[in-house]
């Protein structure tokens, strides 16, 4: 049986951003209905152990995490739903959004937190290890591998921060790259030569990441300028080869950037329509942090609640 709902205001995601942007919204009265989709949590749930969320010193699990700010968001009277989205429509207000379960939502104002994924290699292996040495984030993960030794993957901006940031904690740092030149900008380019215990290994791809019960230890290399290959012991692999945001159910409605990320006004979370507001990851091609997203989805419920107030 298939439900059609309406509220002030439709929140859809299920990670900081749209938690946040729930609790803001529920303590302001709003009674915002939550599509969280069946992937709850975001990508915070996918992380071991998170120890740069402020308030908890010692770290916490971020499936822990993900679970606490749903349960602050319920507490304050958000409805949670769990269904992915399938579709929108953005001329509004109201707007709506059909789910993949045939529900129909309708609401005055919307949020869209729906966020990024890391894109990834397509190995076997490197799903393996997800966790257990194979990260996609340096500031979040790097601390773990003090003193250690990593690689980094990947030729663009994302793969020169992550290699400069590590070349700070670990020991030594193997910097990947498929071509023999990068495609980051120039004045990050100038900048690893320059870096005592970075190695650069252009042009080569991973064929496998390898490791044991412990985690990771090493990663093949090959090298496709003549189809041999190596093996770089190494505790800990990074992934950086760029973010895809869940925009494209939007795009109709939206403006993106060239990489897919909505575009929202300059100190605003509000979009190219009136009542919609963006926030977390699916607008970050920068940060993509759970604390940046999180306060993205407070400023989102600030945004859409004044907003309404001028409806009225």
């Amino acid at each position: 049986m298939s439900v059609t709902a309406a509220a002030d205001v439709l929140i859809i995601g299920g990670g900081p951003a749209a938690y946040t942007a729930a609790m803001y919204a529920g303590r302001g009265g709003l009674n915002p209905i939550v599509i969280e989709g069946y992937a709850s949590g975001g990508q915070i749930a996918l992380s071991g152990h998170i120890d740069n969320f402020p308030s908890y010193p010692e770290g916490i699990p971020g499936a822990e995490l993900g679970d606490r700010m749903r349960e602050q968001a319920a507490r304050f009277g958000a409805r949670l739903v769990m269904d992915d989205v399938e579709a929108v429509d953005l001329n509004g207000p109201p707007f709506t959004a059909s789910t993949m379960g045939g529900d129909s939502y309708t609401a005055k104002g919307m949020v869209i937190a729906t966020g990024a994924k890391a894109r990834r290699l397509g190995l076997p292996s490197e799903d393996e290890f997800e966790g257990r040495g194979v990260c996609f984030c340096a500031i979040c993960d790097g601390p773990f591998f003090a003193g250690q030794r990593v690689a980094v993957i990947g030729g663009g901006d994302a793969a020169a921060e992550e290699a400069l940031t590590m070349s700070r904690i670990a020991a030594s740092v193997v910097l990947v790259h498929r071509r023999d030149q990068f495609r980051a900008n120039a004045s990050l380019r100038a900048l690893l030569p320059e870096v005592e215990n970075l190695q650069i290994r252009t042009p080569h791809v991973v064929s496998e990441i390898l490791g044991n019960d412990m985690g990771v230890n090493g990663v093949r290399l090959r090298d496709l300028s003549d189809d041999s290959e190596i093996t770089e012991p190494v505790d800990g692999v990074f992934v950086a080869i760029g973010h895809d945001p869940a925009s494209a159910m939007f795009q109709p409605w939206l403006k993106v950037d060239e990489h897919g990320f909505l575009i929202t006004e300059e100190g605003s979370t509000a979009t190219a329509v009136p009542g919609v507001f963006a926030a977390g990851d699916v607008t970050d091609p920068r940060y993509r942090q759970a604390v940046t997203a999180a306060g993205a989805g407070c400023q989102a419920a600030i945004d859409v609640e004044r907003w309404l107030l001028t409806q009225s």
